[in-house]
């Protein structure tokens, strides 16, 4: 606590001095940059920056001239100055040694950067680099080397100290290229990588929905690097890329203006409202200096760390009218002594008595073989560095020092008594103790990995503008995942609301992606036909459900398909099914009848035992229909057709045998008739029955066993549910199982037609004729229903045409013979239905009281 009033005090009254002494004077704030050690610490700092020189047209290797200030480089320099003091005044690490540094500017070239580098590996005590053929025993005049800030640096210097194994800690180079061990051995970091970095980008990117951006990269290692880090990243994640290109650097000349203005202009012209700008600040300032000449409309930019937090971006005029600026930044912990320690060395910088002090303390600064530190710092006043200190991160740099210190502390076997003695560490020493270290800076606890990176979670940041300089919000945050704040987003849109940035409107539910052109962003939305589905969001062609699965149009699942067959339930089975129950019980009836009247002329005639045979054939005809409904099952399918067509065999011989009678006794000579007509009865007409019957068991049987039907489920003819049937194998062998009943039906039929009635007898004939006419009509009827109907209702057809056919020969055939034993008993005679041998000759004179009667 006295050390920080102190501190405060010397603050407020050097802040007086500078105040005091005017802008013209010059500072010693220059003078600052190095402190004598036990151990020095090399620093490389953007304090300035080269205007209006072209490097490329160098002829002779002569010195360079930073002419620019750069007040972010200053900010670095002091915080690791400032980190190096806590580490010398405190005893946790390093107790009875004291830190030195030694920092220089880069002016954020390499040509510039790399002779402080040559000064760093100088031999401790001189300006020379000694060349030995083994380096072990060698003793450089710094221990490790914090920085510097840019990629493009660090790329040309980490190589250089690699060779020496001296440990470099950069505050700043993010590009992934560093993280290769076997070229950059000697690399460290204090920042994420721009893998991370350009993971939370397109992290980002999803979370809000943005998937047609354009990507531009300033044309150095670290745009060109982190553009493809991004672009790779991006595509595999679905983000599509509308716009690609490299902003080019501005120096010496013109940059290509060309180049610059084409992809504004492309940017314009499309739907693209996202722009993904992965460049140094440099580059960022020119990309949007063109932008604001050329009044780009407003985008959301997301930016790379390099610019988020650059003056050179934010004090641009115009800044605030090119839309919203989001962007991560490395979270780190906070600093909150740091703009008092600021503050106090520019008033210190002020004081002519602390200047001539540091000038009795460090004679020689080198600068006749470096130039000049950094002219430009003894020329500011706290107004340049006031606002980098509102947003500007110092803890990489500030962190940095204490990861050295950690590893030199580690080396040193330090405790809290002290350092025991030793021969002086060497930089390979120190970097044995740095891989996979741990270290703790300002509470934080952070760890070098394998590559040389660090554990560092992102802060995703806001622009929010207060007057002339924007605010930087935070909205969110990224450790391995992002959390966003969406209460705290401020769009520029005119609603506030959240652009869109997308080729093509989201599809929706049960639509997949029909891509147009060479963009996956760009498609055509085509709903999912029934029986198919989307699976997933991004889906590009609809996934077709399984056989047992059915789904409707535009569908994102799909559903069981249920079974289904001619249950009894249904309407048309209960029709049916009454309809039997008619037919049925018209045949109980009837053969009731001719049981009990089996001795009279009229059921002799018809056949007596093979009448009642017949009907009861008639009546199995009609029970077979009984097959059909419910669910199908093996026995079931081998049974209908055998069930119907045998009875039906057994009716239609009988009817065969009534017709060869009536054929007989009408159209052959007496002679012939007779003999005929004893065939035709007794055993020989029941013989003929079960020989029609044999025979269609025979052919039911091959088709049973050649053709068998089988139960099948259907699951693509019915929209939503899984027909079960029986399916016929083979149609032909089908319609030889009718071809026995056919042929008896047609030989009835030939039979009867052409008979001619006789006066005062029973016209059988007649009947016998309707009857198989009502067979054929029902039958022939059958074929091109059957063929036409859906499967679903083919076995209800079946039904129908077997009920109609049984209905067709009862009432025909054998209802008028019932309607005259009820109706008219009296026409119950031999003479009426029998007749005699002769054709009825006797009868003849009776014709006249018969004649009348007649049927």
């Amino acid at each position: 606590m006295p050390s920080l009033a102190l501190l405060g005090l010397a603050a407020l009254l050097g802040l007086t001095a500078l105040l005091g002494r005017g802008k013209g004077a010059p500072l010693c704030l220059s003078r600052q940059l190095r402190m004598q050690g036990d151990y020095v610490l090399g620093g490389l700092f953007p304090l300035g920056s080269v205007d209006g020189t072209d490097l490329g047209d160098r002829l002779q290797p002569n010195a360079t001239v930073c002419t620019r200030f750069s007040s972010l480089g200053l900010l670095w320099a002091l915080a690791m100055k400032m980190a190096v003091e806590e580490i010398n005044n405190g005893s946790a690490l390093l107790p009875g040694l004291h830190l030195g540094y030694d920092l220089y500017d880069t002016c954020s070239e390499p040509v510039v950067a790399m002779k402080p580098s040559l000064i760093f590996m100088a031999k401790a005590g001189s300006c020379n680099i000694a060349a030995y053929c083994n380096y072990t025993q060698y003793q450089p005049r710094v221990l490790a080397v914090i920085g510097p800030y840019s990629s493009e640096l660090a790329l040309v210097t980490s190589k250089f100290f690699s060779f020496f194994l001296v440990p470099q800690v950069s505050y700043g180079a993010s590009t992934d290229r560093l993280s290769n061990r076997e070229v950059f051995p000697s690399f460290f970091r204090t920042v994420p990588s721009d893998q991370v970095q350009a993971t939370a980008m397109v992290e980002l990117l999803q979370e809000l929905g943005w998937n047609w951006v354009a990507a531009v990269g300033s044309d150095d290692e670290y745009g060109r690097q982190g553009l493809s880090l991004f672009s790779s990243l991006a595509n595999a994640r679905g983000i599509c890329i509308a716009h690609e290109g490299l902003v080019p650097l501005p120096h010496g000349g013109s940059p290509r203006l060309g180049t610059v203005q084409s992809l504004l202009h492309q940017v314009n012209q499309s739907s693209v409202q996202v722009v993904v700008l992965f460049a140094s600040a440099h580059a960022a300032r020119t990309l949007f200096s063109y932008s604001i000449r050329g009044k780009l409309s407003p985008k959301v930019w997301v930016a790379s760390e390099a610019w988020l937090t650059s003056d050179l971006v934010m004090t641009l005029p115009g800044m605030a009218e090119v839309g919203t600026v989001l962007g991560f930044l490395q979270q780190g912990a906070p600093i909150p002594e740091f703009p008092a320690y600021v503050q106090t060395r520019l008033a210190l910088a002020a004081d002519p008595t602390f200047c001539a002090s540091l000038d009795a303390e460090q004679p020689g600064l080198e600068e006749h073989v470096v130039g000049p530190r950094c002219p430009q710092c003894d020329h500011i006043t706290l107004e340049n560095v006031s606002a980098g200190l509102l947003h500007h991160q110092t803890f990489a740099a500030y962190a940095a020092v204490y990861a050295v210190a950690q590893a030199l502390h580690n080396t040193l076997l330090c405790d809290a008594s002290g350092c025991p003695p030793r021969e002086p560490v060497r930089p390979w020493q120190l970097l044995e103790n740095m891989y996979n270290m741990s270290f703790r800076a300002r509470g934080l606890v952070l760890r070098f990995d394998a590559s040389g990176n660090v554990n560092m979670a992102y802060d995703l940041k806001l622009w929010v503008w207060r007057e002339l300089t924007p605010e930087l919000r935070t909205v969110g945050t990224f450790s391995g995942r992002l959390e966003l704040w969406r209460s705290q987003m401020r769009w520029h849109t005119p609603g506030k609301q959240q652009p869109v940035s997308q080729c093509s409107r989201q599809c929706r539910e049960g639509q997949v992606r029909r891509v147009k052109g060479f963009h996956s962003c760009c498609y055509d939305c085509v709903d999912c036909k029934a029986g198919s589905y989307q699976r997933n969001p991004d889906d590009l062609l609809c996934t077709q459900c399984d056989q047992d699965q059915w789904s409707p149009d535009r569908s994102t699942r799909c559903f069981p398909r249920k079974p289904t067959f001619l249950a009894w339930g249904e309407p048309a089975v209960l029709a049916l099914l009454m309809l039997l129950a008619l037919a049925l019980g018209l045949v109980l009836a009837a053969l009731g009848l001719f049981i009990w009247h089996r001795d009279s002329p009229l059921v002799r005639a018809s056949g007596g035992p093979r009448a009642c045979f017949g009907l009861a054939c008639l009546g199995l005809v009609c029970l077979s229909v009984l097959l059909f409904p419910g669910k199908p099952g093996p026995a079931s399918c081998l049974a209908q057709q055998p069930l119907l067509h045998l009875p039906l065999t057994g009716c239609l011989s009988t009817l065969f045998l009534q017709a060869a009678e009536i054929f007989v006794g009408s159209e052959l000579p007496p002679s012939w008739a007779d003999e005929l007509r004893g065939r035709l009865r007794g055993f020989w007409a029941w013989l003929l029955v079960l020989l029609a019957m044999l025979a269609e068991a025979t052919l039911c049987a091959w088709y049973l066993v050649a053709f068998p039907p089988e139960v099948v489920t259907d699951w693509w003819l019915l929209p939503t549910e899984a027909l079960v049937h029986c399916r016929v194998r083979s149609w032909i062998s089908f319609g030889l199982v009718h071809a026995t009943n056919a042929m008896l039906a047609f030989l009835c039929f030939l039979g009867t037609f052409l008979v001619q009635s006789q006066p005062g007898r029973y016209n059988g004939a007649r009947g016998l004729t309707f009857a198989m006419l009502a067979y054929f009509i029902t039958w022939i009827s059958f074929v091109p229903l059957f063929a036409n109907v859906h499967v679903v209702h083919q076995p209800a057809v079946q039904m129908g045409t077997i009920l109609l056919c049984a209905l067709g020969i009862l009432v025909t055939f054998h209802l008028p013979k019932c309607y005259l034993l009820l109706q008219q008993p009296e026409l119950n005679t031999p003479e009426f239905f029998l007749g005699d041998n002769t054709r009825g000759q006797s009868s003849r004179g009776r014709g006249g009281e018969t004649r009348g009667k007649n049927k």
